[in-house]
């Protein structure tokens, strides 16, 4: 049963914040199953890239080695965008998933969850996950997040 398909937009200026996105969690789940993906993954722009690059030096490393920094700059293309996901039901924290994919495909049961989240009971009732933005580079970044139920109680 589909519990969840939202889609959104971030921008530079959601670098560094949280949504929370709750759903509720019926009595008789087998599997909890969860999608995050989004797009594009990397900035293609060089010319930005090194401007960003050489903001972010001028605020992160000290005056002396801000010329070393520049002049490497290329071994730390192409910048790309990270969005990972947490999640929590009705008793607390279940796991975090803070991979590079653009594409997760994750799921829970009571006897096994994709590495980083916690296998256990499907408590019904008020759940949550929240998608950390830790860096948008792009100028704008689609994601969409997915979250539906089967029955079956293993992959």
């Amino acid at each position: 049963m589909k519990l969840l398909d939202l889609q959104g937009y971030a921008s530079p200026e959601d670098s560094k914040t949280h949504i929370r996105i709750p759903f509720e969690l019926e009595e008789g789940c087998g599997k909890l199953n969860l999608r995050l993906q989004y797009t594009p993954k990397t900035l293609e722009n060089r010319e930005k890239a090194l401007r960003l690059l050489k903001d972010s030096y001028d605020l992160y490393i000290l005056p002396q080695n801000r010329e070393y920094a520049i002049a490497n700059a290329d071994q730390h293309l192409p910048l790309k965008n990270l969005i990972t996901l947490s999640l929590d039901d009705a008793r607390g924290y279940r796991g975090a998933c803070h991979r590079q994919d653009e594409v997760q495909d994750l799921y829970v049961t009571e006897g096994e969850a994709s590495p980083g989240l916690m296998a256990g009971e499907l408590v019904p009732g008020p759940w949550s996950v929240t998608l950390s933005l830790h860096c948008i580079v792009t100028d704008t970044c689609t994601y969409r997040l997915e979250v539906w139920t089967t029955e079956e109680d293993s992959i």
